[in-house]
């Protein structure tokens, strides 16, 4: 729905389906529910997550009909893609399988260009549209620099060929859209800074000749386009997680004149262990579970950020009184604490709180894809969540 601080809409990467016939039935059994409730007059935007298999199905012109027919009837539209997990993403093992295919791949590049003609066909007039990404690939698939250097430039040069494709979409439909590459706990980009390091001194060296080359562009008006269509993702779960400064943040990235292409808003697990440290691990052990990757980092007072790549790592280190953990878990953003754990609810409404000042992003869009495999005592029905998490962003913005 439209507010004052921008579209807020939620991720329906929460809803299962790999195929575009099942997602599209968990879609329909829930999404006129939570419109019904958070946008009963107004048109509601939507954040759709489009595994590999159902961007291929639904480029069948007759899928697609079906579909753009459902949503005029139920005054909805699609603003955002969510483009990250390529494929399996629920009731399977994901872990760092959801870099797979990363961005030196054709697999990657092919998919994405898939989503952006998806996006291209159901974008309304007037609104710009984005599909996120990972960030570029996960650190640990290199075994040394040189490696991870190789991967960075084939990555990116990916990047720029999309950045031509965009271009071009643009010019034909006047729809302006943007690539939001999310940096992420131990991927390449793992978190805001060396993001902005890499979109400075890899990207726009690499791009801007390209773009003058190509397209017969100026040099100002090469960099202006690509900082159009390649944004930011800011995940507050995944900042959060690297004990980013939120104000530090933003900015860096009005210095660097970074556009941000969505706010996912998102919470992760905050333990600190002063008062029953024992029985504080014991509940986070509870959080511990097959299916995604819940990387932690560890503050203690006068040493650097220690960091895990998943949390069974962590507690198998066991923890000391002078630390923080934060965990990668996108726990609902409308619960504060779970006992003796809490969440990052301060920060995100530290976040939301500076998007209501600068307003830097048009798109807010909640993420929290883990109800599946959340503890049991936190789970209610799936719809009446997402209802609850909308409706306390909403009070937040509203305050």
């Amino acid at each position: 729905m439209k507010t004052k601080y921008g579209y807020l809409t939620y991720c329906s990467n929460i809803h299962p389906g790999e195929s575009w016939t099942d997602h599209f039935f968990h879609l329909k059994d829930n999404l006129p529910i939570i419109k019904q409730s958070i946008s009963p007059e107004a048109p509601m935007g939507l954040g759709l997550r489009l595994a590999n298999e159902a961007s291929i199905e639904l480029l069948d012109p007759k899928r697609m009909q079906e579909f753009k027919i459902w949503l005029e009837k139920e005054c909805l539209f699609v603003f955002l893609i969510n483009g990250f997990p390529y494929g399996g993403f629920h009731e399977t093992t994901v872990k760092e399988n959801v870099y797979k295919p990363d961005w030196v791949t054709k697999e990657r590049y092919d998919y994405t260009l898939r989503l952006f003609s998806i996006l291209s066909e159901l974008l309304p007039q007037g609104i710009e549209g984005g599909v996120s990404t990972p960030p570029l690939s996960y650190q640990f698939f290199d075994d040394n620099d040189s490696e991870r250097k190789l991967r960075i430039e084939k990555a990116t040069k990916q990047i720029v060929a999309v950045l031509h494709h965009l271009v071009q979409i643009q010019k034909k439909t006047g729809h302006s859209l943007h690539l939001d590459i999310e940096p992420e706990p131990d991927g390449i980009l793992g978190n805001v800074s060396l993001w902005v390091h890499w979109f400075l001194n890899v990207l726009l060296p690499l791009a801007i000749p390209e773009l003058q080359t190509q397209w017969g562009f100026t040099k100002e008006v090469a960099e202006e386009t690509i900082r159009n269509h390649i944004r930011i993702c800011l995940d507050v779960c995944h900042s959060a997680v690297s004990f980013e400064d939120n104000q530090t943040i933003v900015r860096l990235l009005k210095e660097n004149s970074i556009q941000v292409g969505r706010i996912q808003i998102s919470s992760a697990l905050k333990a600190e262990f002063l008062k029953q440290p024992e029985e504080t691990l014991l509940l986070l052990s509870s959080f511990e579970e097959p299916t995604y990757l819940h990387q932690v980092v560890i503050q203690s007072e006068g040493s650097p950020l220690e960091s895990y790549p998943d949390l069974n790592y962590a507690i198998q280190r066991g923890a000391k009184l002078s630390e923080e953990w934060r965990v990668h878990f996108h726990v609902p953003v409308f619960l504060d604490s779970y006992g003796l754990v809490s969440s990052t609810q301060k920060e995100l409404v530290e976040l939301l709180d500076l998007q209501k000042e600068f307003l830097f992003t048009n798109a807010l869009e909640v993420e929290t894809y883990t109800w599946g495999v959340l503890p049991k005592d936190l789970q209610i029905p799936m719809a009446d969540s997402i209802i609850r998490e909308l409706e306390w962003v909403k009070s937040v913005l509203d305050k």
